[in-house]
C-alpha cells in the first residue's frame, strides 16, 4: 500500500472515530435534553400531585368548600400537563392519565355524597333539635369521619342503617376511602415517573461521558499510532537507503531487499537496486573497455617494437639463412657427421628465426583486411586440407557441422585463413595428433557464428584469460603471436573472438562475424 493511501486511510478512520463521537454526542444531547423536558413534566406532575392531595386533605380536615376548587383546578392542570406533553413522553403518561380522570370522576362523587348528606341532615335537625349542641360537631368532622358520625347517629338520634342520611354516610366513607387510595396511587406514579425521568437523564450523561473518555484517546491513540508506524517505517527504511547510498559511493553495488510493503519507499529501492544493477553492467562494461584499452595501447607498443626489431633482423637473418644452406649443401660430402649435424641444427634454427621474424612483421603489419563476400564451408575445408599436407592429422577426426550448405561472411579471405590455419594448428599440436576437431557453423540475422571445437589438454582459466595477448604461449617453441594475430584479424573485421576451455576437457574458439551478402556472393 502506498503512503498515500495509507495516510488517507489513518485520515479516514481518524474522521470516522471523530464522526462518531460528534453524532453520539449531539443523539446524546438530543435525548439528554428530552430527558431532562421529560424530568421536568414528571417533577411538575408529581408537585401538582403533592398540592392536589394536600388540598384534598384540607377539604376532609376543615370542609371548607374552596379547597375543592383547588382540588379541581389542580386536576385540570395534571390533566393539562399530560394533554400539552411531547409525544414521545405520552405512553409512559397513560397511567397517570387514567388515575387523574378517576381521581377527578371519585372526588365529583364525593361532592354529591356531601350534598346528599348535607340535605338529609337539614331535614334531620328539624326533628332531633334535643341534640342540637351536637349539630355543629357533626357538621364538622362527617368528611373526616363518615362512619364514626354514622354511629353517633344511630345511637344518639336513633336513626336506622336504612336512613338516607345514614346510607350517604356510608357512601360517604367508602368513597373517600378509595379517592385516598387513587391519590397515593396516583402520587406513587408521579414519583415514579420523576425517578425514571432522572435515571435516564444520569444514563445519557453516563453514555456520553463514557464514549468521550473511550473514544478521544482512541482517536489519538490511533492517530499518533499510525503517524508514529509510518514514521518509523518510512525513516528506517530511508536509513538502510541511505547506508546503502554511502556504500555505492564506495564501490559496493549490492542490492537491497525489496519490502513487503509496495510504497513510495519500496518503490525508491526498487529503483535504487535497478541502478545498482545497471551500475554493475556498466562497471564490468567500464572495465572490459579499460582492459580493451589497456590492451590496444599494449599491442601497438608490441606492434612497434615488433616491427622495428623485426625490420633489423630480416636482412642478417637471411644471410645467415642463406650462408648456412650453402654451409649445408658443402659440407654433405667432404665433412664428418658431426659437422654436418651441426650445421643442420643452424639450418633448421634459422629457418625457425625466420618463422617467428615473419610472425612480428604479420602482426606489425596488421593491414586493414580487403572485405568481400566468401563462402565458410569450403575455405574450413580447403585451410584443414592445407593443415593435413604439412601436420600429422592422421590421428584427427575432422567433424563440420553447418547448418546450411553456403555460408556467406564479409570478410578478408586471406586474413580469414589465416585465423582457421592458427587455430587448427594449435588444435592439433594440443591433441598431439589425436582427437576429435569439431567446427560448428551458423548464420542467425546478421551474423554468422563459428565455434572451433577440440579435445586437447585445455587451459587453466588463468591461461584463458591472457591467451591472446602477444608473446603469451603455453607451448614449450611457441612465440605467443598466433592467437595475438587472429585476435587483431577478428577485431579488424567488426567481429568477436571468445575462448572457453577447462584443464584435461577441450577448448573452443567461438568466433562471430558479419554475415555476407548473397546477392554479391563471390
Amino acid at each position: 500500500m502506498s503512503l498515500k493511501k495509507k495516510i488517507i486511510l489513518s485520515f479516514l478512520i481518524s474522521s470516522v472515530i471523530i464522526a462518531v463521537l460528534a453524532v453520539s454526542s449531539i443523539a446524546n444531547f438530543i435525548e439528554i435534553r428530552k430527558e431532562i423536558r421529560y424530568l421536568e413534566l414528571a417533577d411538575s406532575l408529581r408537585s401538582k400531585s403533592l398540592q392536589l392531595r394536600r388540598h384534598e386533605k384540607n377539604f376532609f380536615l376543615y370542609g371548607d368548600l374552596n379547597e375543592t376548587e383547588q382540588v379541581h383546578a389542580y386536576i385540570q392542570d395534571i390533566e393539562s400537563v399530560i394533554r400539552t406533553a411531547p409525544r414521545y413522553s405520552a405512553r409512559n403518561l397513560s397511567a397517570i392519565q387514567a388515575k387523574t380522570e378517576e381521581y377527578g370522576q371519585r372526588f365529583a362523587a364525593i361532592e354529591r355524597s356531601v350534598a346528599d348528606f348535607q340535605n338529609a341532615f337539614s331535614a334531620l335537625k328539624q326533628s332531633h333539635q334535643r341534640a342540637a349542641d351536637l349539630f355543629p360537631l357533626i357538621e364538622a368532622t362527617f368528611l373526616e369521619r363518615p362512619a364514626a358520625v354514622s354511629e353517633v347517629l344511630g345511637n344518639v338520634f336513633l336513626i336506622s342503617p336504612q336512613d338516607p342520611s345514614r346510607e350517604r354516610l356510608a357512601d360517604l366513607a367508602t368513597e373517600i376511602k378509595a379517592l385516598r387510595k387513587n391519590g397515593e396511587e396516583l402520587l406513587t406514579i408521579s414519583k415514579d415517573l420523576d425517578k425514571s425521568a432522572r435515571e435516564k437523564v444520569e444514563h445519557a450523561i453516563t453514555l456520553l461521558q463514557t464514549m468521550t473518555l473511550v473514544l478521544i484517546p482512541l482517536f489519538f491513540f490511533i492517530g499518533f499510532g499510525a503517524l508514529f508506524l509510518i514514521g518509523q517505517s518510512i525513516v528506517s527504511r530511508l536509513k538502510i537507503l541511505t547506508a546503502a547510498l554511502e556504500k555505492t559511493g564506495k564501490g559496493d553495488f549490492r542490492s537491497l531487499s525489496v519490502p513487503a510493503e509496495g510504497d513510495e519507499v519500496g518503490a525508491l529501492i526498487t529503483a535504487f537496486n535497478k541502478m545498482e544493477e545497471d551500475l554493475v553492467t556498466r562497471d564490468e562494461e567500464l572495465r572490459k573497455k579499460n582492459e580493451e584499452l589497456h590492451r590496444s595501447r599494449k599491442l601497438a607498443s608490441i606492434g612497434t617494437l615488433a616491427s622495428g626489431v623485426a625490420h633489423e633482423l630480416n636482412n642478417p637473418l637471411n644471410n645467415i639463412y642463406i650462408s648456412a644452406q650453402i654451409l649445408e649443401r658443402e659440407a654433405k660430402d667432404s665433412c664428418t657427421p658431426l659437422v654436418r649435424e651441426i650445421v643442420g641444427d643452424i639450418v633448421g634454427q634459422s629457418l625457425r628465426v625466420k618463422s617467428i621474424v615473419g610472425d612480428l612483421l604479420e602482426y606489425a603489419r596488421a593491414r586493414e583486411p580487403n572485405l568481400r563476400n566468401i563462402e565458410l564451408n569450403e575455405l574450413v575445408r580447403g585451410v584443414y586440407k592445407l593443415i593435413g599436407a604439412t601436420s600429422d592429422t592422421k590421428g584427427i577426426n575432422f567433424v563440420m557441422n553447418s547448418d546450411s550448405e553456403r555460408i556467406l561472411v564479409k570478410a578478408d579471405p586471406e586474413q580469414i585463413e589465416r585465423v582457421f590455419i592458427n587455430l587448427f594448428t594449435n588444435a592439433v599440436e594440443a591433441m598431439s595428433g589425436k582427437g576429435d576437431l569439431t567446427v560448428s557453423m551458423s548464420s542467425a540475422g546478421d551474423s554468422v557464428t563459428i565455434a572451433v571445437t577440440d579435445t586437447g589438454t585445455g587451459m587453466t582459466p588463468q591461461e584463458a584469460e591472457k591467451v591472446f595477448e602477444p608473446f603469451f604461449t603455453t607451448k614449450d617453441k611457441g612465440t605467443g603471436l598466433g592467437l595475438a594475430i587472429v585476435f587483431n584479424i577478428i577485431r579488424k573485421h567488426r567481429g568477436e573472438i571468445i575462448v572457453d576451455s577447462r584443464k584435461d576437457m577441450g577448448t573452443t574458439f567461438r568466433i562471430t562475424l558479419p554475415r555476407g551478402n548473397r546477392d554479391n556472393a563471390s
